[in-house]
């Protein structure tokens, strides 16, 4: 792991989100929570619109579902979404002051948050570490022999031992990326991978046993 994790620091030396949320903790929780099914690009782009009109936990609690729903339509299952994003608004404004918590168990209790989520909040936000288990993690870490398992709780908690917390969020946003540039699911670019006589399908290329 952690040669895994010099290499994707070598590779990308500037590890970022590819939600455009900046600083902000509400922005970042609901553009993670309309990521589910969506790419980020499209969340990005519905997103400016939206948080012109809702700034804030406070004032999207004062909102209505309906009008989050026309907002958000394109980010797709904007039913379910608009209904979660309405709902955990207005816990965060009566139970939290409008702050987003760092606690898992307190994001946990946010509609449309889950594990996955509760952790990007926790290591990006509040510096906490986290791993983020989405379909890249969880295909690269059993490409690489971390895991054996397709369960995102199982890969969380299994990669959770193996890195670093202060190196695990940007750890994650690495896979991501280079999930999508060339560790692609449907077409690995194996002939440029960094990682590949690291990797069991790598080595299954070269060879190698």
């Amino acid at each position: 792991m952690a040669e895994v994790i010099r290499r994707l620091e070598a590779y990308y030396p500037d590890a970022h989100c590819a939600l455009e949320a900046g600083e902000d903790a509400f922005r970042l929780l609901v553009m993670a929570i309309l990521s589910a099914q969506c790419t980020d690009a499209r969340v990005n782009l519905v997103s400016g619109p939206l948080f012109a009109r809702f700034p804030d936990a406070p004032s999207m609690a004062k909102g209505s579902v309906e009008e989050l729903e026309e907002l958000i339509r394109t980010c797709g299952l904007y039913h379910s979404k608009a209904k979660n994003l309405h709902l955990t608004a207005i816990r965060l404004t009566e139970v939290y002051g409008g702050e987003v918590p760092s606690e898992m168990e307190e994001l946990l209790t946010l509609a449309g948050v889950g594990r996955k989520v509760a952790n990007l909040i926790r290591g990006d936000v509040f510096g906490l570490g986290g791993i983020v288990a989405d379909t890249h993690c969880i295909r690269i870490s059993n490409l690489l022999g971390f895991v054996s398992t397709t369960d995102p709780r199982k890969v969380e908690f299994a990669l959770d031992e193996l890195v670093p917390k202060e190196k695990q969020s940007d750890f994650c946003h690495r896979l991501v990326q280079y999930g999508r540039d060339v560790c692609i699911a449907r077409r690995p670019q194996c002939d440029v991978c960094v990682l590949r006589n690291l990797c069991d399908h790598g080595k299954k290329q070269e060879g190698t046993p």
